[in-house]
């Protein structure tokens, strides 16, 4: 796109046009100028321009006005602002109205090159957001899920397949693969999709309490139940239920939960009166439920009326070209929440982001943009606004200090800590993560004095 870019400078001073083309040219882009604003729209009516830099002051319309004609009929182009009166009010009201960016005079060349490459790269990601709405619309619109890898295209097929029936589903993949976001766009795009979505972190739920909560209770039905509660089968009555982490429930909620799949009644706790629900039931689980079946820790009758239709979600570092998109995605939504205008990211932020494995999967990829969008100071992304994560330094573990290589000790205990904060402190997942049993990660927190 730089080689052949064609970029438009409309300004009244033939020193501006000179130099601009000058610049511009050696660059390796086609340049065309006009001097005045009049001049400067028949000429973007007649050709396509990748960029425009667009003098404030000039004689006829103004350049705030070209400015609105300008993104009114072409919101894709670029426009730099060229001002000799570089107020913070002329440069806040032009980028109100749209600008991208501006330079004041007198700017040097190498300050030229730089704004036009970065308006030249913040067009890019114009088309590729453009792109990929179109291509998440034509798979149902699935506007909460991003990739377009051969598994993630896999995965948009079966789901547009399942999403019109009531079957039910099975979501297996690890944390934070976006397996509640899949079972949200199910139901989105089901016949249900008007009533109630309800989910259910049977991981969270108290052993005592998780019958109440599914089922209901009557008043006076035990110690502390002072009136009648609605189980989440019955507020889901009519949509869809999500079962997330269905593996952690205990083997007799799972008897009492198979009764409901089968019959789809519930009896709530205290009455013996079953009440009818209508209801789409789709699951979850970062476990392996078929090896839970064998060690007798789950029902084999539940786990085949669960897996009518299974659907895996892939780990990103299986779909490692998902990564740009969804960076995008995230950085878009984050300069929204924040009110920032970050427009790039460095090639050593972004091939950090490529080879860094993502044992927390997008979740952590979403914290991790996040993270950097505040912490940025300008509207660039380096490497340093990922200081208080883990990429940084797992992007530098292999990197010599003062000429020396790092020794196992010092990769091993860098690697611990970086997994271990990915995965917000929790032992277990970092152990599983990490391929070594619990016992053996307790003893190396101990020797390298981790926390």
């Amino acid at each position: 796109m730089t080689e052949t870019a064609n970029i438009l400078v409309i300004d009244d001073e033939e020193a501006i046009l000179d130099s601009c083309s000058q610049v511009l040219k050696k660059e390796g882009f086609r340049v065309k100028y006009a001097q005045n604003g009049i001049e400067g729209l028949k000429a973007i009516i007649e050709e396509t321009f990748q960029v425009v830099l667009l003098d404030l002051r000039m004689p006829g319309p103004s350049g705030m006005d070209i400015l609105t004609k300008i993104k009114e009929g072409n919101p894709e182009i670029p426009v730099i602002i060229i001002t000799g009166f570089a107020t913070i009010e002329s440069a806040v009201d032009a980028i109100k109205r749209g600008a991208f960016d501006y330079l004041a005079k007198p700017f040097s060349p190498g300050e030229l090159r730089v704004i036009v490459h970065k308006a030249l790269e913040s067009r890019k990601i114009y088309f590729e957001n453009i792109h990929l709405r179109k291509e998440l619309k034509d798979r149902i619109q699935f506007d909460m899920i991003v990739g377009k890898s051969p598994a993630m295209n896999a995965v948009f097929e079966m789901v547009r397949r399942v999403s019109p029936t009531d079957s039910t589903v099975l979501i297996t993949g690890e944390s934070g693969t976006g397996k509640e976001l899949l079972a949200r766009e199910i139901h989105k795009h089901s016949l249900r999709k008007e009533s109630s979505f309800v989910v259910v972190d049977c991981g969270a739920l108290v052993e005592t309490l998780f019958e109440s909560e599914l089922f209901g209770h009557v008043k006076g039905s035990f110690t502390g139940a002072i009136e009648t509660k609605h189980g989440r089968f019955e507020v889901a009555n009519g949509g869809t239920i999500f079962l997330d982490e269905i593996s952690n429930i205990s083997l007799n909620i799972q008897a009492k939960l198979l009764r409901v799949i089968q019959e789809r009644e519930v009896t709530r706790i205290g009455s013996t009166k079953p009440i009818k629900v209508d209801i789409r039931i789709l699951a979850a689980t970062n476990e392996n439920l078929a090896e839970c079946v064998r060690h007798g820790q789950f029902r084999d009758d539940l786990f085949y009326r669960l897996s009518v239709v299974p659907i895996h979600l892939p780990p990103l570092r299986e779909r490692k070209q998902d990564i740009p998109l969804l960076v995008g995605h995230f950085l878009q939504k984050y300069n929204i929440k924040t009110k920032k205008s970050i427009r790039n990211i460095s090639s050593t932020v972004r091939k950090a982001l490529s080879e860094y494995n993502w044992p927390g999967n997008i979740r952590e990829l979403e914290n991790t943009i996040e993270r950097a969008v505040v912490l940025s100071a300008d509207d660039e992304i380096r490497l340093e606004d990922l200081i208080y994560h883990g990429i940084s330094s797992s992007f530098s573990l292999l990197t010599p200090v003062g000429g020396k290589y790092k020794t196992m000790e010092q990769i091993e205990n860098e690697y611990i800590a970086t997994v271990l904060h990915a995965h917000q402190g929790n032992r277990s997942h970092t152990a599983k993560a990490l391929g070594i049993d619990r016992k053996t990660l307790l003893s190396k927190i101990k020797k390298y004095n981790l926390s």
